[in-house]
């Protein structure tokens, strides 16, 4: 169940916002993330600081990043801003280990050395001394499990990470790390994938995994990489990700026919409704089982207010339905629909 909570300070700290608790933990987050993937890049230092703002203010608590973001320069920028600009005790923050950030032997991977030398790089980048969420940014097939997991547990009894969790593991995997984790009484309470109307394949295996080892789950490209706002429905903004050298294919894995079909709902849903694409989008993910916080990267702080938006609007029945149908997936043996 869900808690109503104010924000107590800012000028939109009237705004009420919904906490859930991630997992079976007893830590709480905003249903809604803030993403930071490009800051340090395409987002600068004053548009960032405008973003963080108005997220907390809104009584957002949830703030997402990873080490690899535009090279370490997204975790020194939110390093930068918490303290100063937001009181560090507001946030939960969350970073990422094991994607490779250069070609030394603890530049990247899975290993207790390469685990734990990240997050010492974290941790001073970030300008703390804990992180409230670290996960796993990937699966390392060639490092035991056992071993991985044992550099988690060292940096959580260590006091420089309060939670662990999991990033873009396949459902077996998920089972796997969280059966182990629970044995050894420090549970994973969360996997971050990603899941939207036009990205459902977690649904197959992934969020059952989660529901019954008691993850909860982060989407993260919860508007389809942008494609279900409906701003690519005649052409591509110059401003957009899809005009961007670096992200013009990220985007284009979901300019399909199939994803025209759902852009189409969902605008016609939020005609109904008299709201925006994005909000019946992002509203649609929010609420689906084992989901706990989409995690939306904004291009300004305009588009980020309209995500916060989203916040008052729970979908009727009837519009959940047809949005369920039109991007429904395939479910086979020995799999199982969700109800």
């Amino acid at each position: 169940m869900g808690l109503r909570w104010r924000y107590p300070g800012g000028r939109l700290g009237s705004v009420i916002v919904e906490q859930r608790h991630l997992g079976r933990s007893g830590l709480r987050v905003s249903r809604l993330g803030l993403g930071t993937l490009t800051w340090g890049g395409d987002t600068g230092a004053d548009e960032a600081a405008a973003q963080l703002a108005a997220f907390t203010e809104a009584g957002g608590t949830l703030v997402d990043t990873a080490d690899i973001y535009a090279d370490g320069e997204a975790e020194k920028l939110l390093g930068s801003l918490l303290g100063d600009l937001v009181p560090r005790e507001r946030v939960v923050l969350a970073t990422k280990a094991v994607a490779r950030r250069h070609d030394g032997p603890f530049g990247g991977g899975a290993s207790r050395g390469a685990l734990l030398t990240a997050l010492e790089g974290s941790l001073r980048r970030l300008d703390t001394d804990h992180v409230d969420l670290w996960q796993l940014h990937a699966w390392d097939e060639s490092v035991p499990l056992a071993e991985t997991l044992a550099a988690v547990d060292s940096a959580v009894r260590a006091g420089k990470v309060r939670y662990a969790g999991i990033s873009n593991y396949s459902g077996w995997q998920t089972a796997t790390a969280a059966a182990h984790q629970a044995s050894v009484g420090l549970p994973l309470v969360s996997t971050q994938v990603e899941y939207s109307l036009l990205e459902r394949g977690v649904e197959r295996e992934v969020v059952p995994a989660c529901l019954h080892h008691g993850l909860g789950v982060l989407p993260w490209a919860p508007l389809g990489r942008g494609v279900l706002t409906g701003k690519y429905r005649t052409n591509t903004p110059a401003d957009s990700r899809g005009a961007s050298p670096v992200f013009a294919r990220y985007v284009e894995r979901h300019r399909t026919e199939r994803a025209a079909r759902i852009v189409q709902a969902v605008a016609t849903a939020a005609d109904g409704l008299g709201t925006s694409p994005l909000a019946v989008a992002l509203a649609w993910v929010r609420d689906r089982p084992g989901v706990v916080a989409p995690v939306v990267g904004a291009r300004d702080t305009t588009q980020l207010k309209g995500s916060l938006a989203a916040e008052e609007l729970t979908l009727p029945a009837a519009i959940r339905s047809a949005l369920d149908d039109v991007s429904a997936v395939e479910f086979g043996y020995p799999e199982r629909r969700l109800h």
